[in-house]
C-alpha cells in the first residue's frame, strides 16, 4: 500500500510530457472502452428476457427462490469482484484487471449451451458475475481516469448508456431466437462473439490509464477520508446515502430481472411480448443516461437521485397493477427513467467525494454494496413470491425503493444548482 501511494504522489519530472485529461484529449482511448462496455453489457443481455423462462422450460423449476438462485450466484459473484477490484488496482494496471474479466466471460455461453442441469447454469452465472466484476469496473475507472473531474458525469452516463442500452438490445435478440429456436443453446450463441470481442479490443488496442491518476494525485490538494470503508458504505452523508440507494436499485432491478418474465408470461404475454417489455426497461435506462449524467454536473445530485429513486417506486407499483400489455410497458419506461437518473450520478457522486488516490477503492465499495442488492433482491423477492405472489412482492419493494430515496431526500446536500429548496454542503475537502 505504502509503494503504491509513494508512486502515484511521486512528481513526475519537468522533463517528460504531462499527461491530458479530459473528454476531448482523450477521445481515442474514452469511445474505446464505451464500445467494450457496450460488449460487456450484452454478456448479461443474453440472460435477462430468457433466463427464468429457460429454467422452467428446460429444467422443469417452479419455485420462485429456486428459479432466482441463478442471480444469487450472479450477484454474490460480481459483488465481490467488485471489491476484489478495489484492491487489485493496487497491484495490476486497470487494463490487466479488464482483460482478466474478459478471459472470465468466455466459458459463460459454453456452459449456457450444453448445460445439461441447472447447476451448470448456476456455474455460469459465477462466471458472469466474476466478468461484470472486473470488467464492468475496470471501464468505469478507466472513464473517470481519462475524463478528470470535468463532465465527469456526462462520462459515466455514457459508459452506462452503452452498458446498458447493450443490456436491453441483447435481450430483445435473445428473446427473438427464443422465440424461433426455443430457449436451448441458440439464444447463448451470440455470447462466443461478443467475449472474444472483447478480449480482442481489450489486449490489442485499450491503453492503461494509471499515469493519469498519478498525474492528477500530484495535483489534488484534499487529505485522504479516514476509514474508507465505512465512510464509503454508511457513515458520510453523501457517500453513505449514495450506497444505500445504490443496494436498493439493484435490489428492485434484481426482481424485475427474476421475476418479470415470469409474471408476464402468467399474464399470458407471448415471448416476444416479454422480450420488449424486458428490453425496454434497460434500453431507456440506458439511453436516458446520455442526458441524466449531464445533469447532474449542472444540478444538485442528490435531488436527481431522490427523484429518480421515486419514480422507480411509481413505476414499481404500477406493474403491480398491470394486466395487459400497454402498462407493464409503461411501468419499464418509468422504471427506465428513473434508474437513468440515478445510475450515473451514483458514480460521479462516489468520485466527487473521494481523493484520487482512494476512488478506485471507494467506487469498489459502492459497486461491491450495491450489487449485493441482486442477493437481497433475489432472495427476498423468491421468498415473499411464493408466499403471497408476484403483486403483492412488486408493491413491497416498491415501498422499500420510496424509502430510499427519502433518506438521500434528509441525508444527502448539495453543491450545484438547485431544483427545489434543500441543504447545501459544506466542501468536503
Amino acid at each position: 500500500m505504502i509503494e503504491f501511494y509513494f508512486m502515484l504522489t511521486t512528481p513526475i519530472p519537468a522533463s517528460i510530457p504531462q499527461p491530458r485529461q479530459g473528454l476531448r484529449a482523450n477521445a481515442g482511448q474514452f469511445w474505446l472502452l464505451v464500445l467494450v462496455n457496450a460488449f460487456v453489457g450484452s454478456m448479461v443481455g443474453l440472460e435477462r428476457s430468457i433466463l427464468p423462462a429457460f429454467g422452467k422450460e428446460v429444467f422443469g423449476i417452479e419455485g420462485k427462490a429456486a428459479l432466482l438462485s441463478f442471480l444469487v450466484a450472479f450477484g454474490s459473484s460480481k459483488a465481490l469482484f467488485n471489491l476484489v477490484t478495489g484492491q487489485l488496482v493496487k497491484r495490476f494496471t486497470r487494463k490487466k484487471i479488464l482483460l482478466l474479466g474478459w478471459l472470465a466471460a468466455i466459458p459463460v455461453p459454453f456452459l449456457l449451451m450444453y448445460a445439461p442441469s441447472w447447476g451448470w447454469v448456476i456455474a455460469a452465472n459465477v462466471f458472469l458475475g466474476i466478468n461484470q466484476g472486473l470488467a464492468w469496473s475496470s471501464t468505469v475507472i478507466m472513464k473517470i481516469d481519462l475524463v478528470g473531474e470535468k463532465n465527469r458525469g456526462l462520462a459515466m452516463g455514457i459508459n452506462e448508456f452503452a452498458g446498458y442500452v447493450s443490456v436491453g438490445l441483447a435481450a430483445y435478440l435473445a428473446a427473438t431466437i427464443a422465440a424461433a429456436k426455443g430457449y436451448a443453446f441458440f439464444p447463448f450463441l451470440p455470447g462466443i462473439a461478443f467475449s472474444l470481442a472483447g478480449v480482442f479490443l481489450t489486449l490489442f488496442f485499450v491503453k492503461d490509464t494509471l499515469h493519469l491518476v498519478r498525474h492528477e494525485a500530484v495535483r489534488h490538494k484534499g487529505p485522504l477520508l479516514p476509514h474508507l470503508w465505512r465512510s464509503t458504505s454508511f457513515s458520510h452523508p453523501n457517500l453513505g446515502s449514495v450506497t444505500l440507494n445504490g443496494l436498493v436499485n439493484n435490489l428492485n432491478d434484481g426482481v424485475i430481472w427474476g421475476l418479470l418474465p415470469v409474471f408476464l408470461l402468467q399474464k399470458n404475454f407471448s415471448i416476444s411480448q416479454v422480450g420488449i417489455v424486458a428490453g425496454v426497461y434497460p434500453a431507456v435506462w440506458g439511453l436516458g443516461q446520455l442526458f441524466t449524467g449531464r445533469l447532474g454536473d449542472a444540478v444538485c445530485k442528490k435531488q436527481v437521485i431522490t427523484a429518480g429513486m421515486w419514480l422507480q417506486a411509481i413505476g414499481l407499483a404500477v406493474l403491480a397493477a398491470s394486466a395487459s400489455f400497454l402498462p407493464a410497458l409503461l411501468s419499464m419506461v418509468l422504471m427506465g427513467i428513473g434508474t437513468a437518473m440515478v445510475y450515473p450520478n451514483f458514480l460521479s457522486e462516489i468520485a466527487a467525494n473521494t481523493h484520487p488516490l482512494q476512488r478506485a477503492e471507494s467506487l469498489s465499495i459502492f459497486r461491491f454494496w450495491r450489487d449485493s442488492g441482486y442477493v437481497i433482491g433475489a432472495l427476498v423477492s423468491g421468498v415473499l413470491a411464493d408466499q403471497w405472489g408476484i403483486p403483492f412482492t412488486l408493491v413491497i419493494i416498491a415501498m422499500v425503493t420510496a424509502a430510499a430515496g427519502l433518506v438521500a431526500h434528509i441525508r444527502m446536500c448539495c453543491t450545484n444548482k438547485l431544483l427545489w429548496p434543500s441543504q447545501r454542503c459544506v466542501e468536503v475537502f
